[in-house]
């Protein structure tokens, strides 16, 4: 069996020099991807300048192009967000328009990239909207063409209003958020295995 690859994408609005609430529980998913042999990336979309638009190449600097080519690398794709007024964070909402924008191509046996390719989300905030940014950057990346398989969104929050965020409140001792953690990480292992065994066709209509 091949190696599965998987992708995190951290949505996060701080750059890779400042701590993440969002990259420190997708770690407890990365803990169990290491352990079934799941080559991990991680990538900080704060680092990159990605220009807004619904397109795969912007063009004038934009380094989407450099992010994609990981999306198209990997069996699993995790998209990770904070939550800011109870919404997933303006960077997510740019990476679901700028995969939108990519979701066209074609890979070199001409299917669809993102074709038998699985998704999930990992979410973190001191409020709540955990389940309502789940809902929406699901719902966009099956519209796009991932694969979504059950209880793959792995989220924590904290008490409503200003708070200790996750690290600082060792969320992960959250009996709830441990039992994500593993929904997410096996049935991600499990649906992007299956897919390599048994891909889906491509529709046609003609």
């Amino acid at each position: 069996m091949s190696v599965l690859k998987a992708v995190f994408l951290n949505a996060s609005l701080k750059s890779s020099e400042e701590e993440s609430n969002t990259d420190a529980l997708f770690e407890e998913v990365k803990k169990i991807y290491t352990n079934h042999h799941v080559e991990t990336k991680s990538i900080r979309l704060a680092d990159y300048h990605i220009k807004y638009g619904i397109a795969d190449d912007l063009g004038d600097g934009d380094e989407w192009p450099q992010i994609l080519e990981e999306v198209k690398k990997a069996d699993i794709v995790i998209l990770g967000t904070p939550v800011w007024l109870g919404e997933k964070s303006s960077l997510a909402t740019v990476a679901m328009e700028r995969l939108y924008g990519s979701s066209t191509l074609k890979d070199d046996d001409g299917n669809p990239i993102y074709l038998n390719r699985v998704a999930g989300t990992v979410i973190t905030g001191n409020e709540d909207g955990a389940k309502h940014a789940a809902r929406s950057i699901l719902y966009g990346m099956s519209h796009i063409g991932f694969v979504i398989p059950p209880n793959v969104d792995a989220y924590w929050v904290g008490e409503a209003g200003p708070g200790p965020s996750f690290i600082e409140a060792n969320g992960i001792e959250n009996e709830f958020t441990k039992s994500h953690v593993k929904w997410l990480a096996h049935h991600t292992i499990y649906m992007a295995n299956l897919l390599k065994q048994h891909p889906m066709p491509v529709v046609t209509f003609e």
